[in-house]
């Protein structure tokens, strides 16, 4: 991976890396401020010569009053910015909500393009935005909350996505009966409740 080298902090970055020189314009990973990174995104795109690539996740948490959607970064206190590091370095290094351009001792190093179309291709449909379903797989055991089924264990038979219901099998008197019970009604165990 090509890195780009500071012999000393008051000198411009040079090249480095095996027989090819670093392109002047790069993918670099910033490390922004805690819980920053859109904060971060936004200042960086207001720059104009700097691209911004923030991907993110949406997945349901459980919390004590119930499951709550969450979009986060997908990496945490940390973003993407192309730029032409001659030019915009220390212009994005010290951006608004950003910590720094991430490096390591005198070497900062380039993410490959291949790297960043990849993680695009992951977030594409969600319009960078990549959805985590939570929805339990058949044959799944889960445990039941509610009132009539607190504390219940039960075997996913069919989830509906769409309706936000799930079909568990219960025991009952020796016997399995099918039960419709709302997403929101079952734990399963690596959730937590």
């Amino acid at each position: 991976m090509p890195e780009l080298i500071f012999d000393e902090p008051s000198r411009v970055p040079a090249p480095s890396g095996p027989g090819a020189a670093t392109p002047d314009v790069a993918w670099f990973c910033l490390r922004t401020q805690p819980k920053h990174e859109k904060i971060a995104a936004n200042h960086l795109a207001l720059m104009g010569d700097v691209e911004v690539f923030n991907p993110r996740v949406r997945f349901t948490r459980r919390t004590r009053t119930g499951p709550m959607p969450v979009t986060e970064s997908m990496f945490p206190n940390y973003l993407f910015a192309r730029f032409d590091w001659r030019t915009a370095l220390a212009r994005v290094h010290y951006a608004n909500g950003v910590n720094g351009v991430v490096h390591f001792g005198s070497r900062w190093p380039i993410v490959p393009d291949e790297a960043i179309q990849d993680i695009r291709a992951l977030v594409a449909e969600g319009g960078g935005v990549r959805v985590i379903e939570e929805t339990p797989a058949e044959g799944e055991q889960v445990a039941l909350r509610g009132r009539a089924f607190e504390g219940l264990e039960a075997v996913v038979a069919q989830a509906m996505p769409g309706s936000q219901r799930v079909m568990v099998l219960m025991d009952f008197l020796g016997r399995q009966c099918p039960v419709h019970v709302g997403m929101q009604s079952i734990v399963r165990p690596q959730m937590g409740r």
